[in-house]
């Protein structure tokens, strides 16, 4: 894969990344204006965290990266990948089928563990029922990873990326319906999990079989493909299961307070836009890219991407840790405030968005340096990593909470992420010239940074100036859409004065393919 068409590739997740994002936000508003961060609100956030937890524990967040490079590294050496695919499915199909009965089973003791300050009030139970009746999600959306890490290692980065959008739109759908029909509206979202992960399976599994792939249920067969990829995954599953410790500690902290749970969620989705745009989206790309080469001998090669990757990561996201610091509150108050969304639960979700902003930077770097090591079968580094993570975290969360209360859950989850990020720059160091910064990306990254603080101030600025028509019910999507004009085009003005990137190599990107 040529660099232009790396960076072509990573525009495409990152587009259908987006629009997922601007879908999930569009629920989260729905959800705000119809729930606010009350009692039924906070009760589903932790019901639907839980599928979602697990699903990043077994499939996104360890299984595929172990797959990914695997099924990759097949493809190019031209053996029967295909195969190895449709074992990797039934094995993991079983295992999750066993595990979705058990989750469901022990749902009390699962929510008293997400969230024991849940106990004694109407959230335990309705957090309880809503998990029972969407706990098989995770059946469903760990397979469809699987199949998406498929048809990203062909090339067909578009049926994947379109998956996460058919959940949001569901879920639109059915809060229309809800509010249209008078039905409860916490059932409905209980209930729109499981019907969206059936739709989410029914669409890749289609997808794959248009290009010849098919995945007929069959008892799993142990093969010694299927036993070296457990050995690989082994260390990546305790590598996601440390992260989900780290949003468990996170979510006890919040449980204790009345709205947290879901201020931290409601945060989450904001930063969530660029964070997926960005992250998600080079990290697809590079992990099966890098495999590739490192299979064919092509160093010089993957040195390159990761450049290139990295060079768009930090150009595309510091500018948007510095709007989330600067403009949390404006953003929160004008997307979210209205309904049953009070100025208080504002104020409160604005405060965990900056936090959450400053620690955007090293939630990217993750996803660009993590393909480094699993490029290269190595799922042991990044584990250790993990661990000294959590270790920060729990240590912040559990030991400012009385100080800061609620609040403590973000900074922790900021601070753990740039330890995780130090660590893995520093473990690429035996790695050799495949992980150095070449010359380009060294003259262009400060410059990045300094035009993305030259931006904040601008944001600032354009905030005070506009402060009246923010704050007006009529007016207040405009001045938003003016104040990220403001911040969109001073980023460029900046970033081109002082050589931080060229407009010219972005124009490139929509002239050429690959």
């Amino acid at each position: 894969m040529k660099p232009i068409s790396l960076l072509r590739s990573i525009l495409t997740v990152g587009g259908w990344t987006l629009l997922s994002r601007g879908a999930g936000f569009a629920r989260d508003m729905m959800m705000a204006a119809y729930l606010g961060a009350g009692p039924v609100a906070d009760a589903f956030n932790v019901a639907f965290s839980l599928p979602n937890m697990f699903r990043r524990f077994f499939a996104e967040g360890a299984f595929n990266m172990a797959f990914v490079p695997m099924f990759a590294k097949k493809l190019e050496g031209g053996e029967d990948a295909n195969s190895f695919a449709r074992d990797a499915f039934n094995g993991l199909a079983a295992i999750l089928i066993i595990f979705s009965i058990i989750g469901t089973l022990a749902m009390p003791w699962l929510v008293w563990v997400m969230a024991s300050g849940f106990a004694g009030d109407a959230r335990f139970d309705l957090a309880v029922l809503y998990g029972q009746i969407g706990f098989n999600y995770i059946l469903f959306i760990s397979l469809v990873a699987l199949l998406s890490g498929v048809l990203n290692a062909y090339g067909h980065f578009t049926e994947a990326g379109f998956v996460p959008v058919l959940m949001n739109l569901i879920f639109i759908a059915m809060m229309f319906m809800a509010a249209k029909f008078g039905w409860d509206m916490g059932l409905t979202l209980a209930w729109a999990v499981p019907i969206t992960g059936v739709a989410q399976l029914g669409f890749t599994w289609y997808s794959a079989a248009k290009l010849g792939l098919t995945f007929a249920p069959r008892w799993p067969k142990i093969t010694p493909e299927l036993k070296r990829l457990a050995i690989i995954a082994g260390p990546a599953i305790l590598s996601g299961g440390v992260v989900q410790i780290n949003m468990l500690v996170g979510r006890q902290v919040a449980s204790y307070t009345e709205g947290a749970v879901s201020w931290l969620v409601y945060a989450d989705r904001l930063y969530q836009l660029p964070l997926g745009v960005v992250a998600i989206a080079i990290g697809t790309v590079l992990l099966p890219d890098l495999s590739r080469r490192l299979r064919a001998g092509d160093e010089a090669g993957g040195r390159e991407s990761f450049n290139r990757g990295t060079e768009l990561a930090l150009a595309l996201t510091f500018p948007c840790a510095v709007a989330l610091m600067v403009i949390a509150l404006p953003l929160t108050q004008v997307l979210y405030q209205r309904g049953a969304f009070s100025t208080d639960d504002t104020a409160a979700t604005a405060l965990v968005l900056a936090i959450y902003g400053a620690g955007l930077p090293a939630f990217v770097l993750h996803k660009v340096y993590q393909p480094l090591y699993y490029a290269r079968e190595d799922s042991r580094s990044p584990f250790r990593f993990a661990i000294v993570s959590m270790i920060v975290n729990a240590v912040i969360a559990v030991g400012l909470m009385p100080h800061i209360g609620f609040a403590a859950a973000a900074l922790a989850t900021t601070v753990a992420g740039w330890m995780m990020a130090a660590q893995l720059w520093l473990g690429t160091k035996r790695m050799g010239d495949a992980a150095r910064f070449d010359t380009r990306f060294r003259s262009r990254a400060p410059r990045i940074i300094i035009a993305a603080i030259a931006m904040g101030f601008a944001l600032y600025g354009g905030q005070v100036i506009l402060g009246e028509i923010l704050a007006s019910h009529i007016w207040r999507y405009a001045g938003l859409a003016l104040l990220i004009g403001i911040g969109m085009v001073s980023y460029a003005a900046a970033g081109t004065a002082i050589g931080a990137f060229r407009l010219s190599d972005f124009r490139k990107l929509r002239r050429r393919g690959g």
